[in-house]
């Protein structure tokens, strides 16, 4: 793809983005979602869940195999909207400020790449995608802390507006933001210099094998620098009582703070990093895979 037909059919672009980001979505939804109850359980009741493989265990004997991919709907859909806000705004801004220091092609590896100017993209992408993330990551919350019930998305979501109304989908945007910006801005940053590391190292490395590696490190590198802001942004968005949409998050952070220290603010790292490696591995490889799709389907459309 170069930049001169990416300008000349912007439609296409967009609907590129939006179809990668859709099939990596899914990948890294049901890759990920097992280890990210863990993680949720963990930072909500570290007296309870103490450990990956005792909340593993904890969570297998008394609920179920299923009760890993609790909240994987809603999180499949965010995530779908999520990446399509999160690609499409990154991709986009990428074409209306291109790195005029590198080639769009693999093989050029002659000038390092600005490193500057991804992070500061994907920090902005983080903001817009919190916007749209931020209800089903507040459903996703509450019902991945619920033990020993069958309870549905669904009827999470008619509690709270029951209980609170609509506004109670959106507590926590202040978290959802300092987290999201943060995770953003490394996650994609991240990405493009992964890439540029692995090409300049190995110069004959597969594409897909390329994608696979600099997502999954990408994810890790992102997830470590946003845990800080996770932990109390999942305290916040998991209460029914007393969190409001925004003024809820440094009480929360300092709550933490007080009770279990520093090492707080990074309950839950363990299941995190370990998920983050399949989970974006399986996301960035399903959009780039996502991609290659998309022209192919085009090609042949134009030749039949």
């Amino acid at each position: 793809m170069t930049n001169t037909s990416a300008n000349k059919n912007p439609l296409r672009d967009v609907s590129r983005d939006l179809f990668s980001a859709s099939i990596g979505s899914v990948f890294c939804c049901y890759v990920g979602q097992p280890l990210d109850t863990v993680k949720v359980r963990m930072q909500t009741s570290p007296q309870h869940f103490t450990s990956i493989s005792q909340t593993v265990l904890k969570i297998y004997n008394s609920e179920g195999i299923a009760a890993f991919w609790k909240g994987s709907i809603p999180t499949a859909a965010g995530m779908i909207l999520e990446n399509g806000m999160a690609f499409g705004v990154n991709e986009g801004l990428k074409r209306a400020f291109p790195d005029n220091t590198t080639s769009s092609t693999s093989q050029n590896t002659s000038t390092s790449p600005s490193l500057s100017k991804p992070f500061l993209i994907g920090g902005f992408t983080g903001c817009c995608s919190a916007l749209v993330l931020l209800p089903s990551e507040v459903v996703k919350a509450k019902t991945q802390v619920v033990v020993g019930q069958n309870t549905s998305s669904m009827e999470i979501i008619q509690q709270m507006i029951r209980k609170h109304g609509y506004k109670s989908m959106f507590v926590g945007l202040d978290a959802q933001l300092a987290r999201d910006s943060s995770f953003y801005a490394v996650f994609f940053g991240g990405y493009e210099l992964n890439k540029y590391i692995f090409q300049t190292i190995f110069p004959n490395i597969p594409e897909e094998l390329k994608y696979f590696l600099s997502g999954g490190f990408a994810g890790m590198m992102g997830w470590a620098a946003a845990m800080p802001f996770d932990v109390p942004k999942t305290n916040v968005q998991s209460q029914w009582e007393g969190a409001r949409v925004i003024g809820s998050y440094w009480p929360q952070m300092k709550k933490i703070a007080k009770q279990r220290g520093f090492v707080g603010f990074y309950s839950g790292l363990g299941p995190t990093l370990v998920r983050a490696f399949p989970a974006n591995a399986a996301l960035f490889l399903g959009v780039e895979l996502g991609k290659k799709l998309f022209c192919w389907n085009e090609r042949r459309n134009v030749v039949e």
